[in-house]
């Protein structure tokens, strides 16, 4: 049985595939001072109280937090008696090598996404990722991580607005049921939601117009279901991406 765990910088996701499909699949907040004891005393829990019966031999782990992946690898260790597979070290190996500037250090995230998006949707990809920061990456025709841009998440944005202005309320992320609003929350939410569409479609169009070609775009990420409310630009959205990219990295390395 195979441990998948993606750590973000909000959430931690740890999923069980058994070779053919996952599980079951939990989620934390990322706290970097959490021990290796206290995530198998809450993910033994959660297994026991799902009736799965488990017994973990592989653990891969994909993190954009590099304070927790001590404990982590002291996790699948002490716990599961295996060397945990961390996206992103040079003895983990992926399909295709990234192509992106020399010395340049890819989020571990981005490319399990690549991995995952190529095997289900093939290349000429942009996947846009709604996380702590909205992403997007491209993927060429070969399944090649080729870069791709980061802008402020859509959380992050609303925090930093509430923080700052401080007569400004803080709000849910909702879709409006118009553009123009009427009161200080209808306002917030019309520019926050449809800035992002805007933001998606923008940024999309210019990727697709650079590379003169054209390319599927995939969203994940929690909140992509509702910005895919707002727009056509999605030709798919996958919300279990980054666990299948790390189930075939897993697979690669194992072989």
């Amino acid at each position: 049985m195979l441990l998948a765990i993606d750590v973000g910088n909000t959430n931690a996701v740890f999923a069980l595939h058994d070779g053919q499909r996952t599980v079951g699949e939990w989620r934390c907040r990322t706290e970097r001072q959490r021990t290796a004891d206290e995530y198998f005393v809450w993910l033994k829990q959660l297994i026991e109280y799902s009736a799965i019966d488990a017994q973990v031999d592989s653990v891969v782990i994909s993190s954009v937090v590099p304070q927790v992946l001590f404990n982590l690898r002291v996790l699948a260790d002490r716990y599961y008696n295996t060397r945990a597979k961390v996206v992103g070290r040079p003895d983990v190996a992926l399909p295709v090598r990234p192509r992106v500037d020399p010395t340049t250090h890819v989020g571990a995230d981005r490319l399990v996404n690549a991995v995952g998006a190529f095997d289900r949707y093939g290349g000429d990809l942009i996947v846009v990722d709604f996380g702590t920061a909205t992403t997007f990456d491209v993927v060429d025709v070969d399944g090649a991580y080729v870069g791709g841009v980061i802008s402020p998440g859509v959380n992050l944005s609303l925090k930093a607005l509430h923080d700052i202005a401080a007569a400004l309320p803080f709000i849910d992320v909702t879709r409006p049921d118009k553009v123009v609003g009427t009161n200080t929350v209808a306002c917030m939410q019309s520019g926050v939601y449809w800035g992002y569409v805007g933001l998606v479609e923008g940024i999309c169009a210019r990727i697709r117009e650079e590379r003169a070609r054209p390319m599927k775009v995939i969203g994940t990420g929690g909140l992509s279901t509702l910005f895919a409310q707002g727009t056509e630009i999605f030709d798919a959205l996958d919300m279990d991406l980054t666990i299948h990219g790390l189930v075939l990295i897993d697979r690669l390395n194992t072989d």
